[in-house]
C-alpha cells in the first residue's frame, strides 16, 4: 500500500470515528486530503477505500441522521474498540515502552488537519476519540526521520558516518531495509551499495544529513531478511578495550581515579594535574561520562575520544547547562 493511500484510508478512518452524526460523500470529500476534485474520479476511489475499509474490518456503518436526509457514513466507537485485554506485567511493560518510543509523524498532523476541516463545516467532532489512534515517534538522532522515511519509501540514501575508533567520516551509499533499537540505541540495516553486502551503521555515528541517493521504490528487501537478528549479530562492533589518556586534576575527579589503571603526577606534579591511563569500549558511552567532570577531566587521547567530550561540552553550553 502506498503511502498516500495509507494516509487517506488514516484519516478517513479518523474523520468517520470522530463525527458524531453520518457525513455524506461530499462532506467526506472536503474534509478528508488526497480525494482527486473530478466527480467520477472521486467516486471510483471513495468505493475502493470503503470497500478496503471493510476488508480491514472497519466497522463502516451506513445511514441518514432522519427523513429525507441524504445517505452518510461513520464509524461506531463502540463497535471500533477492541474488547477488554487483560495484559501480563511483561506485556503491559513492553507496550508502555512502544508508547514512549512513538512521539511523532507525519500522519498524525494530516489527520489532526481533517478533523479542523470538520470542525469548521460545522461538523461536531469527538477529539478524545482520534487521540488514541495517533501515531508518534521520536528518538534523539537527529538522522532518524531522513532514515524512516528512506525505508518507508524504499528509497537509498547516502550520509557520511564516522566508524569506532575513527577520528573522520566516510560516504556511505545504503539501500536500507529497517530501522531498529537495541540496548536504548538506534541502527539503520541495510544494502551497503560500498562494501556489496549487508550492513549496519548506529545513527548516533552518522554525521550531516542522510540526502536521498536514488529514485522511491528502488530498494528491494530480500526474502527472509531479518532485520532485528542481523542488528544483534553485528550491530554493536566495539569488541576490544581500549586505552585512553586523560589529565585529572589533583583532589577532584574521584570517579575516573577509581576508574583508572594507573594514576601519575604530570609533569613535575606541581602544576596541579595528574595523568591517568583509563580503559573503556565505546566512545558513545564513555564520553558522556568523562564531559560530567567538566574541567577536572582533560583528555589526551585518542583522538575520537577527545573530540566527543569537547563536543558534549560543547551541547552543555549551547543548551545554557552551563549557567
Amino acid at each position: 500500500m502506498s503511502r498516500r493511500k495509507t494516509e487517506r484510508l488514516l484519516n478517513l478512518v479518523v474523520c468517520l470515528l470522530a463525527t458524531r452524526r453520518y457525513l455524506t460523500a461530499e462532506q467526506i470529500r472536503r474534509a478528508v486530503p488526497g480525494y482527486p476534485d473530478s466527480d467520477e474520479a472521486f467516486k471510483r476511489m471513495f468505493e475502493r477505500d470503503k470497500e478496503e475499509l471493510r476488508e480491514l474490518g472497519v466497522p463502516l456503518e451506513v445511514g441518514s441522521d432522519g427523513d429525507g436526509e441524504e445517505t452518510g457514513y461513520r464509524i461506531p466507537p463502540q463497535a471500533y474498540e477492541l474488547p477488554d485485554i487483560h495484559l501480563t506485567p511483561d506485556e503491559a511493560a513492553v507496550l508502555g515502552l512502544a508508547a514512549r518510543v512513538w512521539q511523532r509523524a507525519s500522519m498524525a498532523e494530516a489527520a489532526s488537519g481533517a478533523l479542523l476541516k470538520l470542525r469548521a463545516a460545522g461538523v461536531e467532532t469527538d477529539e478524545t476519540t482520534a487521540v488514541g489512534i495517533e501515531p508518534r515517534l521520536d528518538t534523539g538522532d537527529p538522522s532518524f526521520p531522513a532514515l524512516w522515511e528512506a525505508v518507508r519509501d524504499a528509497r537509498p540514501v547516502a550520509f557520511d558516518y564516522q566508524g569506532v575508533g575513527r577520528t573522520s567520516v566516510t560516504r556511505r551509499h545504503l539501500e536500507p531495509w529497517g530501522v531498529v533499537s537495541r540496548r536504548g540505541r538506534w541502527y539503520v540495516v541495510g544494502h551497503d551499495r560500498d562494501r556489496g553486502e549487508p550492513r549496519v551503521f548506529r545513527l548516533s555515528r552518522i554525521a550531516g544529513e542522510v540526502v536521498p541517493d536514488g529514485p522511491e521504490g528502488s530498494v528491494v528487501v530480500p526474502d527472509g531478511v531479518d532485520v532485528r537478528r542481523i542488528a544483534f549479530d553485528r550491530g554493536d562492533p566495539v569488541a576490544e578495550p581500549r586505552p585512553a589518556t586523560v589529565r585529572l586534576r589533583q583532589g577532584a575527579a574521584q570517579g575516573p581515579r577509581r576508574w583508572a589503571r594507573d594514576v601519575r603526577p604530570a609533569g613535575d606534579g606541581r602544576d596541579g594535574w595528574d595523568e591517568a591511563t583509563l580503559t573503556f569500549r565505546d566512545v558513545d558511552r564513555f564520553a558522556p561520562y568523562l564531559a560530567r567532570f567538566a574541567d577536572d577531566v582533560v583528555v589526551l587521547d585518542p583522538p575520537d575520544l577527545r573530540e566527543a567530550v569537547i563536543q558534549q561540552l560543547k551541547a552543555v553550553l549551547a543548551g545554557g547547562g552551563g549557567q
